[in-house]
């Protein structure tokens, strides 16, 4: 055969080839379409649910991480077995609108179902233990199971040459994240501020319902297929490749749960920071998978080419932790200020300042996690069988994904701390990739050398790098000593010990954000946290629930008061109890045996527990943390109420700093919206305190004086500064007509409605507009029994306090010379006074 004649055929049959192959990818265009849709409305069921979920079972790492392994298990079932449904079937694009018609229902349902399955739950688990746990088991993994079936079902319903399975598959798995991206960052940063919970979940239905409308259309153009032949056993490359992509699986979610908290402290524990942590993660898997995708089906190594982008991903993400320095705090003020200058937005630069650190931390590992997904269907996936197997690639995916998050979660982070335990993850990354080479077929000398090389070099950096790494970045370990650091199933906690002028004192940092600490203004507002509704109830106070046991003072405060019979705090993590002997000022609370501390989240502990109490006092972490809004939504207070005995009380920290006025001024709506008497504190500079009851509120100042003067209440007060029963009731700052005022219109924060949680980024010097506006609400506190020298020691007591927060305001306003007149006459009078001298003379 002449050389001309053959060249004419190959290349007629090179462009045969290549024409086939750019209509098979066309195709790809409308499901992978459908695919993205569906992939919005599943995360946003997914935070939903998620989030209601710390509702029904407690924020406990353990429930919510159980609570969520029923949503991935009802995923990688569906997978599972609607991919093997799909083969038997002429037309799987009827299947997959059907999924999505069915999701749609569910999902809603799911949504309401779970807004009303906390009291239900509660009182299941206390008869009947662990079968409680079916409950949102099923409202949560029945929607999910559905939702597992589309991925596999739509790759089965294209049914792509066995040349292009890896290309094909992974477009649709890259368009479906995709999807998961937009989703994660709408609910977030749109939905859920504009519609609520419920409104979000029938936003997402409405999604299902386009991609089930597209679906019905797309079917219509589509001639039915035939049945996919029922093949043998797989070959034992495929098994091999299934089983180290589910192992891969566990490592991948192994990082996830390393990544949440080592990243903390260069992020905020707002909602906001972990969205953009969550679509960073999506966008590598996207991005690396469509990358890689245009290539899988041509490598002639794809087993090599498997075991490079494990190892290398698993050394990555131990090399990035390494790292991490000074530096990244650098890029992020500059991408912020960029960010600003651009948009004007604080919200904007806050959030480039998040994608800095996410980039950073998260992206590159799970670029080449992503890349590996084509990479395993070329391997893994049967062109007769490719809705089996694409369900049995991502169901153990999935899988090996619940299972790695439990054990690094419960088992490798206590054990080993973060450093080590990604590590080790990086170590079993390394161990799956020479599995691939050396069982794999046909792997290149080249990349096995590759592999082993990278292996080498994961052994040593899980050597060499110190696992104290990200206790030494901690924000206040670089202007002082740590004193504290444990790394627990549950969250980072460290105690750093501090500088101010010649006072020093300590703060205690959780997840890497500062949360409180032993300085004289956290002493003050802390104690008064106990102290002042126990001093002021009508009866005499026998029991009292502290919520958020912190450095420990607010609970070590109800110590000193004698008449307690009861005294109880919920606090969520062991390590945060363990600290607490660190910080001065709590009466040594952890080891006393009349502190009954239960290691539980506080809204669960009053669900499941019926006890009731005089005083229910709360000091949670501020109100825009994500998930702290349950614990200052109406639903809550009203819960609250339930617990309280006949005269008893509720006290809520108002923190004024965190928020912008019109969201302290919706928390407040809440409080009013269920206790009928209500009346407004200043604990401290910077904090206020909300006291609500059913009863009115009655101050006898012939009652509190005895109960003030009982030694350990007087000394406990006096240490910070209230000198006096006069000096206590000068902290009163108006009654519920003075916050009705204030509160005004403002719609109530509610479960359905966590507004706080989503609010803007606090307004440059809000502080100092919100705290005059408060305060100029004051009126005259209803006191009985109060003869003229007590009046006039009030009197004087609260012209004191406000020309000490005068000063402070000036300060804050930059004004210099009012300053500096008012400080003086404040040294004048009560130079003595150490919560005054702690600001003004840098305290002893």
């Amino acid at each position: 055969m002449p050389l001309a004649t053959t060249s004419s055929r190959r290349a007629a049959s090179d462009s045969c080839a290549s024409a086939q192959s750019a209509l098979a990818l066309s195709s790809v265009a409308i499901p992978a379409l459908l695919l993205f849709i569906s992939g919005i409305a599943a995360l946003i069921y997914q935070v939903l649910w998620i989030k209601q979920l710390s509702l029904v079972v407690g924020v406990e790492v353990y429930a919510i991480t159980t609570g969520i392994s029923a949503f991935f298990a009802g995923l990688a079932l569906g997978g599972f077995l609607f991919g093997r449904w799909a083969d038997r079937l002429s037309r799987p694009v009827r299947l997959y609108s059907f999924l999505e018609l069915a999701v749609a229902v569910l999902g809603v349902g799911s949504t309401l179902g779970l807004a009303h399955a906390a009291g239900p739950f509660a009182n299941l688990e206390a008869h009947a233990g662990l079968f409680a746990w079916l409950l949102p088991f099923a409202l949560v993994g029945i929607p999910a199971f559905l939702m597992g079936g589309t991925l596999p079902v739509l790759v089965r319903a294209l049914t792509p040459p066995a040349g292009q399975l890896g290309t094909a598959g992974g477009r649709l798995y890259a368009a479906n994240t995709a999807g998961a991206i937009a989703g994660a960052l709408l609910t977030s940063f749109l939905l859920i501020p504009a519609l609520g919970v419920q409104g979000t979940a029938y936003a997402a239905a409405a999604l299902n319902l386009l991609a089930a409308l597209g679906a019905f259309a797309l079917d219509r153009r589509v001639e039915p297929r035939p049945a996919a032949a029922q093949s043998g056993q797989r070959s034992a490359q495929a098994r091999l490749a299934i089983t180290l992509y589910a192992l891969a699986g566990g490592i991948a979610l192994g990082y996830e749960v390393v990544w949440s908290q080592s990243i903390v402290q260069f992020m905020s524990t707002r909602s906001f920071a972990f969205s953009v942590v969550l679509a960073t993660y999506l966008a590598g898997l996207v991005i690396g998978s469509a990358l890689y995708a245009r290539w899988a089906d041509r490598i002639r190594d794809p087993w090599g080419v498997f075991a490079l982008l494990i190892a290398a991903a698993g050394l990555i993400a131990l090399l990035e932790i390494a790292g991490l320095g000074r530096w990244l705090v650098i890029v992020q003020t500059q991408a912020e200020a960029l960010a600003l200058s651009l948009t004007g937005s604080d919200l904007a630069g806050m959030c480039a300042r998040f994608a800095v650190a996410a980039l950073s931390v998260v992206f590159l590992p799970t670029l080449l996690l992503g890349a590996a997904f084509p990479v395993v269907l070329r391997l893994a996936v049967d062109a007769g069988q490719v809705g089996r197997d694409v369900g049995t690639v991502v169901a153990l995916n999935t899988f090996g994904g619940i299972v790695g998050a439990m054990l690094t979660g419960f088992v490798l982070v206590p054990l080993l701390g973060l450093v080590h335990s990604l590590a080790a993850l990086a170590l079993g990354a390394a161990a799956i990739a020479l599995c691939a080479v050396t069982y794999g077929q046909r792997v290149s000398k080249g990349r096995r050398q590759g592999a082993f090389a990278l292996a080498l070099v994961a052994v040593l950096a899980a050597v060499l790098i110190p696992s104290d790494r990200l206790a030494q970045l901690l924000p206040g370990a670089r202007g002082g000593s740590l004193a504290f650091y444990e790394e627990s199933r549950g969250g980072t906690v460290a105690v750093v010990d501090q500088q101010r002028g010649r006072s020093s004192f300590k703060r205690l940092y959780i997840q890497g954000v500062s949360n409180s600490g032993d300085a004289m203004p956290s002493l003050r507002y802390m104690r008064l946290q106990a102290l002042l509704p126990l001093l002021i109830q009508r009866d005499e106070p026998k029991s009292a629930l502290v919520i958020g046991f912190g450095t420990g003072i607010t609970a070590g405060a109800l110590l000193r008061y004698p008449g307690l019979e009861q005294r109880v705090v919920a606090e969520l993590l062991p390590a945060v109890v363990r600290a607490a002997p660190l910080f001065q000022g709590n009466f040594n609370v952890a080891t006393d045996p009349r502190m009954d501390i239960r290691l539980r989240d506080g809204r669960r502990e009053l669900l499941r527990n019926p006890q009731q109490y005089d005083l229910i006092t709360l000091e949670p972490p501020p109100p825009s943390a994500a998930g702290v809004v349950n614990l200052y939504s109406r639903d809550f207070y009203q819960l609250a109420a339930q617990r309280l005995r006949a005269g008893g009380q509720v006290a809520q920290w108002l923190p004024l700093p965190t928020q912008n006025n019109e969201d302290s001024r919706a928390l407040v709506r809440s409080f009013l919206d269920v206790f009928p008497h209500a009346s407004l504190w200043t604990t401290e500079f910077h904090e206020m305190l909300l006291i609500g009851s059913s009863e009115p509120l009655e101050l006898d100042a012939a009652r509190i004086r005895a109960r003030f003067e009982q030694p350990d209440v007087a000394s406990a007060l006096r240490e910070v500064g209230v000198v006096s029963p006069a000096a206590l009731l000068a902290t009163w700052v108006t009654d519920r007509a003075g916050l009705e005022r204030y509160a005004g219109d403002a719609l109530a924060v509610t479960d359905d409605q966590p507004r706080i949680e989503y609010a803007t980024w606090v307004r440059h010097d809000e502080f100092a507009r919100v705290l005059p506006e408060l305060l100029a609400l004051r009126s005259e506190p209803p006191l009985i029994n109060a003869d003229a020298s007590f009046l006039a020691a009030l009197a004087n007591q609260r012209e004191r306090l406000m020309r000490f927060y005068a000063v402070g305001l000036y300060a804050y306003n930059g004004e210099r010379q009012a300053w500096e007149q008012a400080v003086q006459r404040v040294i004048a009078e009560d130079g003595g006074n150490p919560y005054y001298r702690w600001f003004i003379g840098g305290g002893q």
